[in-house]
């Protein structure tokens, strides 16, 4: 998630990725507001973070993706590739290590 500073007039003004005084509103990554401002402002190294942030927010999507398809049994757990049933097997491990330190994804990352 990101956090918009706006001027008087409702510009964007400065995105960050915590919130602060100044920066409260949350937008996503695709927000078309927001790649307008990164067109106008930003560099590529900056675009490429943007990139890199909404990439985590998908790789989250297909897996729980994943998980709903083997829930509903429309996939099997065992047709995915090997690797990609250790990949599951470790990120869901990590996810309960981290719930149970009463933790979430977003407080890490």
């Amino acid at each position: 998630m990101l956090y918009i500073e706006r001027d008087k007039k409702g510009t964007i003004v400065a995105i960050y990725n915590a919130p602060n005084d100044m920066a409260t509103e949350k937008k996503n990554s695709v927000d078309e507001e927001v790649l307008d401002f990164l067109s106008e402002t930003a560099g590529e190294d900056s675009k490429k973070l943007l990139l890199s942030i909404s990439d985590k927010g998908m790789i989250r999507l297909i897996e729980d993706l994943v998980d709903l398809l083997i829930r509903k049994n429309i996939i099997l757990f065992t047709e995915l590739p090997d690797e990609a049933q250790t990949k599951m097997q470790e990120r869901s491990k990590l996810r309960g290590e981290i719930a149970s330190h009463s933790l979430t994804v977003d407080d890490i990352i």
